[in-house]
């Protein structure tokens, strides 16, 4: 099911979009649950114990603005869609540097604001996959589409991401692993490591070199299966079976 936050400090358009989801809820019988929120704080603090799919966020509010708050919310979620609200087109270019789904021009309305949640709707239906990790801080959420590979470093874990972004927590691999290889493209190269076989470029006897120019060891004891496994996975890839 997914999950919607709002966060306006006016109370009125508030109360606009609460109703234009209920009655999208009920005209196009949606699953979905959405909380309400006067201001980003409290979105924020939400955030760390609750995974949103969708932000409808306003963008000028008393205290943190929407902007900076997207800017926060991007630290630690990559993949939650941000639909800036706002009663003014001025702030469009700078919805951009936070990866803004869409913009929208206050107040909402149905022929505006349903076809945006039909595209989210559609596109959930064959989503990227993501991993939800809980931190002290709260939850972080990863995307495993752009994830090229998995190393742990003393008691710490090092997620590699293919625009060369490196998200570090504590933990061990063991804590992943079933998550992880229980998906085809995943696979265990090294105690240490495991990779995105979409991301490797070159496999050697010794190391494996990412689309992002990074080297990931091969375990010698490891070699012949990693490289089975991966002739696999590139012919069921190109539809030869």
């Amino acid at each position: 099911m997914l999950k919607i936050a709002i966060c306006d400090d006016d109370l009125q358009e508030l109360s606009i979009i609460s109703g234009l989801l209920n009655r999208y809820k009920t005209e196009k019988n949606a699953a979905f649950m959405y909380d309400a929120f006067t201001n980003a704080i409290e979105l924020l603090e939400a955030m760390k114990r609750q995974v949103y799919d969708i932000l409808l966020l306003d963008v000028l509010m008393p205290g943190m603005s929407g902007l900076t708050a997207a800017h926060e919310i991007r630290s630690f979620d990559p993949a939650v869609r941000i639909i800036f609200l706002t009663s003014s087109p001025e702030y469009a270019v700078k919805s951009y540097a936070v990866d803004a789904y869409y913009y929208m021009l206050k107040p909402g309305t149905p022929d505006e604001l349903f076809p945006i949640l039909e595209r989210i709707f559609l596109e959930k239906a064959r989503t990227e996959e993501t991993l939800s990790i809980m931190q002290p801080s709260g939850f972080m959420r990863l995307s495993l589409t752009k994830l090229e590979y998995v190393e742990v470093q003393g008691k710490k874990l090092m997620f590699h991401f293919n625009d060369a972004s490196v998200r570090e927590i504590r933990g061990s691999l063991s804590d992943f692993e079933d998550q992880l290889l229980c998906k085809d493209k995943f696979l265990k190269v090294h105690r240490s490591f495991i990779v995105n076989m979409e991301y490797i470029q070159m496999l050697s006897a010794r190391e494996l070199i990412t689309y992002t120019g990074l080297t990931v060891p091969i375990s010698r004891l490891l070699h012949e299966e990693v490289k089975e496994t991966y002739m696999k996975f590139l012919f069921l890839e190109k539809g030869v079976h």
